[in-house]
């Protein structure tokens, strides 16, 4: 599995209470990544990939709503898998960041862990697109939805080269994005998948713009008490 970004943002809703929300996104060169990979909830955002343990998503969240932090519900989920050198793992919680790199990953392959984000990737053209993933995000105005913004960061490391495996035309592409606001409609962009195309970046794009159409006609449609 080739790279991910996982994101934890702060902000004040409509009613002005403190809420927090969560993404992750993902891009590969191999079909149907967005069944494996992307884990987010009101809890968390985890990414698992390289040789990858979907396990290690699922028992991460459900750790998270347990009340653990990030960083010792994945060390420990890694503490009990064999192959844990071959995965790659990151991830947020409401505290903490967690991001690892197994020694057995394929190259280039490595990870960034800032403040409120985790990037990490294996196969890949070169550090830059880590670098470039990252930097998309953090300079990305809060502005506009998480899910653009997430699909503008990978778009970033993929114009860097992303995934370096070209004899392999069939990719995908992913993003969830979940949060502890409970609202009425939740948006229709917020949980994305393209699951087999030779360009992911361009049609995951593609999908959020409709996705946002629909979700904003529905809104204008039912919030004015149409049936």
């Amino acid at each position: 599995m080739t790279f991910s970004i996982c994101v934890r943002e702060e902000y004040v809703d409509s009613d002005g209470d403190d809420q927090t929300r969560f993404g992750v996104a993902v891009t590969t060169r191999l079909p149907g990544v967005g069944a494996l990979c992307p884990f987010a909830s009101e809890d968390g955002a985890v990414a698992t990939q390289s040789y990858t343990n979907v396990e290690l998503g699922r028992k991460g969240l459900d750790y998270l709503a347990d009340g653990l932090a990030v960083d010792d519900a994945l060390q420990a989920l890694l503490n009990a898998d064999d192959e844990r050198e071959k995965r790659q793992l990151h991830g947020l919680g409401r505290e903490s960041t967690f991001a690892f790199s197994g020694e057995e990953c394929r190259d280039w392959y490595g990870h960034y862990e800032g403040e409120n984000v985790t990037v990490a990737g294996n196969l890949l053209a070169s550090e830059s697109v880590v670098e470039a993933t990252a930097a998309a995000y953090e300079g990305s105005d809060r502005g506009e939805p998480l899910a653009k913004r997430l699909i503008d960061a990978l778009a970033a490391g993929d114009a860097e080269g992303g995934d370096r495996r070209e004899d392999l035309p069939v990719q995908s592409a992913a993003l969830v994005v979940a949060s502890t606001e409970n609202q009425e409609f939740e948006p229709y962009y917020n949980d994305l998948r393209v699951d087999a195309t030779e360009t992911p970046m361009r049609e995951l794009r593609e999908t959020f713009h409709e996705a946002r159409r629909g979700y904003e006609l529905a809104l204008d449609k039912y919030t004015a008490g149409d049936e």
